[in-house]
């Protein structure tokens, strides 16, 4: 596996990391010789995160606490730079998807704990990761968008929005921060497997997306080394798609007019 070789030593502080997509990205840092301090609302995941990643014989610190609390999130922040040292990079990853609800279901203490979580989390962990920064003069800040962000998901409202919301708020911190010396930019995974699909399920929805499976955790993890790493240093203000292509069609396998099971077979070609 190819290694990034700035980014050891790294300080690098993944929230949501107890499982899914964060775990995975917060072992992936640490094989990369980062050392990670591993968030999530649930102490025991988080600690499950950390003991994994020394197992690997790698540096990781379980730091939990709800990313929408500000106490919370200085707390974690402070338990980070003493253990480790300054955050270099961030990782804006926890979120809340549902519960999933019909406009007309939903009520306002719905709405707000999403946007609380979601947006408000992301807002709270990047201010207090930047002033290091800047007084540094370098760091990166990686936030997490969807497709929600400029497509929609039935009764998904309050959820599209944040995502919405993220996506500008990256551009908008992109300004503000870049000239400390600071890179702000956001992934947007497709439909990623983070629960453990049945394979029923698997081949279900990886019918509507044009490579033909669904996303895997370990999926994201090239990209994030990628915009966290020396290598992308010029880029900020950016979303980058790690979505198989399911963004790039215009209709759905199912319903396109030549759809997949009638393109030329490999045999013919």
């Amino acid at each position: 596996m190819s290694k990034y070789q700035d980014l050891e030593n790294k300080v690098v502080l993944v929230t949501g990391a107890g499982s899914g997509i964060g775990q995975a990205l917060a072992i992936r840092f640490a094989e990369q010789g980062a050392k990670v301090a591993v968030n999530d609302i649930d102490p025991a995941s988080a600690s499950s995160t950390a003991q994994q990643i020394s197992d690997l014989g790698c540096s990781a610190l379980a730091t939990p606490g709800d990313v929408s609390n500000s106490s919370d999130v200085s707390a974690m922040f402070d338990a980070a730079e003493s253990a480790l040292g300054n955050v270099q990079i961030l990782i804006n990853n926890a979120g809340l998807v549902g519960p999933m609800l019909h406009f007309f279901e939903a009520d306002e203490s719905w709405w707000r704990k999403i946007i609380d979580v979601n947006l408000t989390g992301h807002f709270l962990c990047a201010h207090r990761a930047a002033r290091p920064m800047a007084r540094a003069g370098s760091g990166v800040i990686i936030n997490m968008s969807s497709g929600g962000a400029t497509r929609a998901h039935r009764s998904f409202t309050a959820y599209d929005a944040t995502k919405g919301g993220i996506e500008a708020f990256t551009r908008a911190l992109a300004l503000d921060l870049g000239p400390y010396g600071i890179r702000v930019n956001a992934l947007m995974p497709g439909s990623i497997d983070t629960s453990g699909l049945n394979p029923e399920q698997r081949s279900l929805r990886g019918e509507n997306i044009p490579l033909g499976r669904i996303g895997e955790p370990a999926d994201m993890t090239g990209p994030a080394l990628f915009l966290a790493s020396k290598e992308s240093e010029y880029v900020t203000g950016d979303v980058i798609k790690v979505d198989g292509g399911m963004l790039a069609q215009q209709r759905s396998a199912t319903v396109d007019i030549m759809p997949p099971q009638d393109f030329p077979a490999v045999e013919d070609l």
